[in-house]
């Protein structure tokens, strides 16, 4: 005889929210989809609740909040991540006027061609450097890391009594920001966020203790709730998915130029590419081919508009792109 099953837990103080991290592209740049004054005076992803009734799917309640909120029609969409860790200050619980609920997100990231123009009240395509300063090496180390994150950390890894010891808070410090040599990883800017927060070097992580929220010099903007955190995973599984998905293209106009291609992959990577090394790693992949047209300039030689070929991803292995650091 099989033994009971105890009864699932019922909550009366539950939300289920919907979060979406919108990148798009502007003027070859990566950029991300931010609201302000919406519940919160804090920069915000576009959330909100979904709402089983009216929503047939969470994706449709996902496409109508960004719409109302922000005017923007999404394009592809994945789901990221569901975060629902307990205590999260969350303005989608006062939006709901569930004030103190447990707070449960579906975070979905979404990619678009164009920053097209938005329509919502303090809606704005927003660099993520503004949120992460110490993400983008493309002009080389942001001083910010070695000048005030590495010290704070090195002394916060030092406390006495550090949960893990000691050892183990400095080898976190060292691998993720690479410091004494180590070797930058683009692909843990979660983890760097998170190492962050837990430091108390971010601002969020007064906010959620109830201490005054002093402006920490060099550690980005703050965002409502949890939503750093979020986008934080969002850069991260884009860093690691244009390696094995041809996910870029999706940021990219129906035609390009290979400077323009480059510049958005150092972009969300964060780093300057190696220029020859990466265009023989498209002509291997087999991505794209030339138009026979040309960009019209004002001077220089014209460059030459390329396309991405989608039936190359059909044709076999759905592979990335090889992003060569330029040393």
């Amino acid at each position: 005889m099989s033994p009971s099953r105890p009864p699932l837990p019922v909550s009366k103080g539950l939300v289920v929210g919907l979060n979406a991290v919108i990148f798009a592209s502007e003027n070859g740049e990566p950029r991300v989809l931010v609201t302000q004054g919406l519940a919160t005076p804090e920069a915000a992803l576009p959330f909100g609740p979904f709402d089983p009734d009216a929503h047939r799917t969470f994706e449709i309640g996902l496409r109508e909040w960004v719409r109302g909120q922000t005017g923007f029609e999404l394009g592809y969409v994945e789901q990221l991540y569901t975060f629902g860790d307990r205590g999260r200050e969350a303005p989608l619980a006062a939006l709901t006027g569930a004030a103190g609920a447990r707070v449960i997100s579906l975070g979905y990231l979404g990619l678009a061609r164009e920053a097209r123009e938005l329509s919502g009240l303090g809606a704005r395509w927003a660099s993520w450097n503004e949120f992460f300063p110490w993400e983008d090496h493309r002009h080389g180390r942001p001083p910010v890391i070695d000048e005030l994150l590495a010290p704070a950390l090195r002394s916060w890894a030092d406390e006495a009594g550090a949960p893990g010891g000691r050892a183990a808070r400095l080898e976190r410090v060292r691998t993720n920001f690479a410091l004494d040599g180590l070797v930058w990883n683009e692909e843990r800017a979660l983890d760097r966020y998170e190492l962050l927060y837990e430091a108390g070097l971010v601002a969020e992580a007064a906010r959620d203790q109830g201490e005054p929220v002093l402006a920490v010099a060099g550690t980005g903007q703050i965002m409502a709730s949890d939503h750093r955190r979020i986008l934080a995973t969002a850069i991260s599984r884009l860093r690691g998915k244009v390696k094995y998905r041809p996910v870029v293209f999706e940021l990219m106009g129906d035609t390009f130029t290979l400077s323009e291609l480059q510049r958005m992959v150092e972009g969300i990577a964060g780093f300057a590419l190696h220029k020859q090394n990466f265009r023989r790693a498209l002509d291997r992949a087999g991505f794209v081919e030339g138009t026979g047209r040309f960009e019209a300039r004002t001077g220089g030689r014209p460059a030459e508009l390329y396309r991405f070929r989608k039936e190359a991803v059909s044709a076999g292995p759905a592979l990335g792109l090889a992003i060569p650091r330029l040393k």
